[in-house]
């Protein structure tokens, strides 16, 4: 997995628990180039990876910046970037990855709630730097709780932007079902913020008549599941003709690693995507928040470090 080294050039108190870090390249050399929806892998100073969305111009390869929310459950993502990267602080970070890409469309309505900006301000820089037709509804509890407000509202596209305060009583409300409706022919929907608000926005979506295909979703963790019922599997490794068995409390990622089986991973959520692994024979039972709803009906993609399986056994193409 490429990685690289990068210095907190500024940061930035960006909205009531909502830090903004700039990095710039400790090497000479400008950043990897990336695409508006990417996240990066930080390796956070108290030790965790943890993955952040680029909210940066995507065409400015001289500094990349992400947005982090201080989580009040902390499990020292959250809390080591607030705390403990302080300007100047070097981190070691993955290149990009992208699991939430823009799409070519004709018109693209994107739906942001509290942190999930991130992904979405990025989208919002590149639609309007390459000149495409799009619109911003943008959903918060409060104006004080809403990160880069002030930046979307001075920006080349701040007409196209709309902002919502749950708290406020006589502010504007969303109505995300007449948002889709008015919306042109064929425009796709980007999403990103708290499972519940994202569940919400996809069922509007869903009940303005959008298919599924023009539906586009970013999570930050991973849901949680009901496990009372999981069964022990196998494995069975294609390339290696290795057989493991899973047992009931362990990750299939757990058992690849402690049977030597190089695997890249990095959340062990099921979020990021860097485990993605082929599935040759077998159903996969699919608890991850990053592949598309096609890939899992199409079931030949499997996330070991949060999935199962249906049949007794696997065959990965490892």
């Amino acid at each position: 997995m490429v990685e690289l080294d990068v210095r907190v050039r500024a940061r930035r108190n960006e909205a009531d628990g909502i830090c903004s870090f700039e990095l710039e390249p400790v090497a000479e050399a400008p950043l990897p180039s990336f695409s508006a929806g990417a996240h990066i892998d930080v390796h956070v100073p108290s030790g965790p990876v943890r993955q952040y969305s680029l909210c940066s111009d995507p065409h400015d390869r001289g500094i990349w910046r992400i947005g982090v929310l201080r989580e009040p459950a902390s499990r020292g993502g959250s809390s080591g970037m607030h705390d403990a990267a302080p300007v100047g602080t070097v981190l070691k970070v993955s290149a990009p990855k992208n699991l939430f890409a823009l799409t070519e469309a004709p018109y693209s309505v994107l739906v942001a709630g509290g942190i999930g900006v991130t992904p979405i301000l990025a989208m919002a820089l590149q639609l309007q730097r390459d000149g495409q037709p799009f619109e911003l509804h943008y959903c918060a509890r409060a104006p004080e709780r809403m990160a880069f407000r002030d930046e979307i509202g001075a920006s080349r596209f701040s007409d196209r932007a709309s902002m919502y305060f749950s708290d406020l009583a006589d502010g504007p409300k969303f109505d995300a079902v007449a948002a889709f409706r008015t919306a042109p022919a064929g425009a796709h929907l980007y999403v990103c913020g708290p499972a519940g608000f994202m569940d919400h926005v996809l069922a509007s979506a869903r009940t303005a008549g959008w298919a599924e295909e023009r539906l586009h979703r970013e999570h930050f963790t991973g849901a949680v599941q009901e496990t009372a019922g999981d069964q022990p599997f196998q494995l069975r490794l294609a390339r290696s003709g290795a057989t493991l068995d899973v047992p009931v409390g362990m990750t299939a990622l757990q058992v690849l690693l402690d049977s030597g089986i190089d695997v890249n991973y990095s959340c062990e959520s099921g979020v990021c995507g860097t485990c993605i692994t082929a599935v040759l024979e077998g159903l996969p039972d699919h608890r991850d928040a990053c592949l598309m709803d096609s890939e899992h009906a199409d079931n030949k993609l499997f996330t070991p470090c949060c999935s199962r399986a249906k049949t007794p056994a696997l065959v990965l193409d490892l």
